[in-house]
């Protein structure tokens, strides 16, 4: 992952009421935004190939399942070291791009088996803060972080306290926030906001704020565990938020929608979302991910058929 010398890591701001105040969320609007980037005509041919190569370069490969195995995890960490077969690579002529995910995603628990596997050659993100609810003592929470990132972990995926969000109270928000950021130390943090529990599309932008206000590298819409994950129009609402935020402190802050996210035809709309919202810059796996765990084997298919003419079954390519 190539990250420009000039890249500023998200500092702490301070928590600003009076810009809070003033957000307010067009929901009509932000539906037709949403179904009109979502709706545009397709990239076809040796462009949608182009395109579902960046994809691949940003997904965040996860396992996070109660049957997770060792076994599990270290065949996820060589699919996400080589995301496309040989003969496809070679087919494409991407042999010099050494094409790689943008991390793989584990609990808490496997990064001692993804470790010795990936040998630092690709970041290793850890859900942490009691995954996926959030709802456990402070103290377990942080000490959670802490022993992720001692174990390997270079990126820490939190969850934050819904209930927060939904009574109002911003600034246990930021101090919870700034909290987890200290504990992750050097290692990034993703603030997971489980945007399908926050009813609406102003809380959403509200908890983007104040996460960002309180130092997150990256905002992410869900742990995947709710009843809606990412969808479009919160991701425009999310990366609207990042945009003002970057205008208002020159900080970058990544954005990262997880959760129901299969389908090549959904990630190029993400990479839609943000190349049109927030422009190239953010088209790198510093500043955007996605994450999933069957998304790839449909990349892989769609570039098998661009390469081929036909598709192959999804059990020919092998499952990470």
């Amino acid at each position: 992952m190539s990250i420009s010398p000039d890249f500023k890591r998200n500092e702490a701001v301070g928590l600003d009421l009076g810009w809070l105040n003033h957000i307010h969320v067009n929901k009509a609007a932000a539906d037709r935004r949403a179904a009109s980037l979502a709706n545009r005509r397709s990239v076809k041919k040796e462009y949608q190939a182009a395109w579902l190569l960046k994809a691949i370069s940003v997904i965040d490969l996860t396992t996070l399942a109660g049957d997770d195995t060792p076994g599990r995890v270290e065949r996820l960490c060589r699919k996400a070291m080589r995301p496309l077969r040989a003969d496809l690579v070679e087919a494409l002529g991407v042999q010099d791009l050494n094409l790689t995910t943008g991390a793989v995603c584990v609990y808490h628990e496997m990064i001692q088996h993804a470790v010795p596997v990936l040998q630092g050659r690709l970041p290793i993100a850890a859900v942490s803060t009691a995954f996926p609810a959030g709802l456990s003592s402070m103290e377990t929470k942080l000490r959670e972080i802490e022993l992720s990132v001692a174990a390997g972990a270079s990126e820490i995926d939190i969850v934050i306290t819904r209930q927060h969000v939904l009574t109002g109270n911003w600034q246990a928000l930021y101090d919870e926030m700034l909290a987890y950021r200290k504990a992750c130390g050097e290692a990034h943090v993703k603030a997971i906001l489980a945007t399908g529990d926050l009813v609406t599309l102003e809380n959403v932008a509200k908890a983007s704020w104040v996460c960002m206000m309180a130092g997150a590298d990256f905002i992410k819409t869900s742990t995947g565990k709710e009843g809606v994950n990412a969808t479009i129009p919160v991701s425009l609402v999310m990366v609207r938020a990042i945009r003002e935020y970057y205008e208002q402190t020159g900080f970058m802050v990544g954005y990262k929608p997880a959760g129901g996210v299969s389908t090549a035809k959904s990630a190029l709309q993400y990479l839609t979302v943000m190349k049109e919202e927030l422009g190239n810059e953010w088209l790198e796996p510093h500043l955007f991910r996605i994450g999933a765990s069957s998304l790839l084997t449909d990349i892989e298919r769609q570039l098998e058929h661009y390469v081929t003419g036909n598709y192959s079954a999804a059990h020919r390519h092998a499952q990470p």
